[in-house]
């Protein structure tokens, strides 16, 4: 038990000095040719990141877990996590708009707002009544007197251009 702790502590130390003596490098190259410290900083991290990441790499494998274990592991929880946020980004992104309608205010409940397509055409309108965490319920009036109701992903009001006329009641 103490060989593999020992060849672990040797790791550490190694990956210390290997960052330490890059970092050294990184700055002499940074200075002779004038880069910005922006891409030092970010240089610096990366590297030290890859470092401590490939030194945490290898005291487990000396502590006997199998580096394609690791790799399966690794690759199968990215997979799925990146099929769960594909899934759910649209949702998320709703949920977000509906914080920033909130925060930002760009409209109001009672207000009468218009979603433009563009410049020619006139767009999606109606009285705001309802916001929720996936969508803004809008109330309209058609020409023959019958109302409906438009429920609009609240993503849509950052994607495009909204005409506003604030009602009576929010002065």
């Amino acid at each position: 038990m103490l060989v593999p702790i020992g060849e672990a502590a040797l790791i550490l130390v190694a990956a210390w000095a290997l960052r330490a003596l890059l970092r050294l490098a990184l700055k002499r190259i940074c200075a002779r040719y004038e880069l910005p410290p922006e891409l030092a900083i970010g240089a610096r991290r990366l590297l030290g990141t890859l470092i401590y990441l490939a030194a945490g790499l290898l005291i487990l494998e000396r502590l006997g877990v199998s580096g394609a274990v690791l790799w399966t592991a690794l690759t199968g929880f990215t997979a799925v996590a990146a099929v769960a946020f594909f899934a759910a980004w649209s949702v998320l992104s709703n949920i977000f708009c509906t914080f920033l309608i909130l925060t930002a205010r760009p409209f109001r409940l009672h207000d009468h707002i218009e979603l433009l397509e563009n410049g020619e055409k006139p767009g999606l309108q109606g009285r705001v009544v309802d916001i929720n965490l996936i969508y803004t319920t809008l109330q309209e009036t058609r020409t023959d007197g019958a109302d409906t109701t438009l429920q609009i992903p609240n993503s849509q009001f950052f994607q495009r251009s909204i005409r506003r006329w604030r009602s009576e009641a929010t002065g």
